[in-house]
């Protein structure tokens, strides 16, 4: 891929992973469009020129849609030679067994985890018809391929990427490529908001803390070298699912 032709597309870009995936893509000069509640003041005064930003609720598909409605993302991607999409932005909760989880609160988590990026990828799909290459990326966990006590929601929403990833290649557009990439377990603020949970919600949390404590979790920034190199390689695609610590970069 040719950096000057390249731009990009990123989801929750105000913090951990989403924040340094944002900053390296613009450190290799790729142009990017981030989506968030909130704005990332040091990366827009460090790259005026290449860093676009929008405050939108990707929690609420009625105002991705809204926006999605309108002509930012197109005039994005016009010109592009080649368009990438970090479907990055998710959450964890609601943690707690299937008679503790508040109706608001699973509307909510499927907005973020599932319909958002459901509909930013048919977008960015759509918008980017003139380039000849295009790349969907949606950063789903292990969750969605194991089943862990208390996490219902989420297992369920990142398994539903996984299966959305699949079921797109059937589709055969050489033009485009999509993988959903488990990105091992990141010293991120999810990772802190996992301990922080009760026991009696998540009974594997001894497992996670200890983790943290031997030192086993990976940074924002090693996860998102590692997840940039994949996306902009032949590899690529070449299989819907991909766990990002198994993956060989050619």
């Amino acid at each position: 891929m040719t950096p000057h032709t390249t731009r990009a597309i990123v989801s929750g870009h105000t913090r951990g992973l989403g924040a340094a995936l944002a900053e390296q893509l613009l450190s290799r000069n790729i142009a990017v469009l981030a989506l968030s509640r909130s704005r990332n003041a040091a990366l827009a005064q460090r790259y005026p020129q290449t860093f676009e930003e929008v405050e939108l609720d990707l929690a609420n598909p009625e105002r991705v849609a809204q926006w999605l409605a309108g002509d930012a993302l197109s005039r994005f991607v016009d010109g592009a030679h080649s368009v990438l999409l970090f479907n990055n932005a998710g959450t964890v909760q609601p943690i707690g067994s299937l008679e503790t989880q508040d109706a608001a609160d699973i509307a909510s988590a499927i907005g973020l985890n599932v319909a958002t990026p459901l509909m930013l990828a048919s977008a960015v799909a759509t918008a980017s018809v003139n380039a000849s290459d295009r790349r969907i990326v949606h950063i789903s966990s292990g969750a969605g391929r194991t089943a862990y006590p208390g996490w219902s929601i989420y297992c369920a929403t990142k398994a539903a990427l996984d299966h959305h990833a699949r079921t797109v290649v059937l589709d055969t557009n050489r033009a485009l490529r999509i993988c959903s990439v488990a990105p091992g377990v990141i010293d991120t603020g999810m990772q802190a908001e996992i301990r922080g949970s009760g026991e009696e919600k998540f009974p594997l949390r001894e497992k996670f803390e200890e983790l943290k404590r031997s030192g086993q979790l990976v940074s924002p920034e090693q996860c998102a070298t590692q997840l940039i190199n994949f996306a902009l390689s032949d590899a690529f695609g070449e299989t819907p699912i991909a766990d990002i610590r198994e993956v060989i970069v050619r």
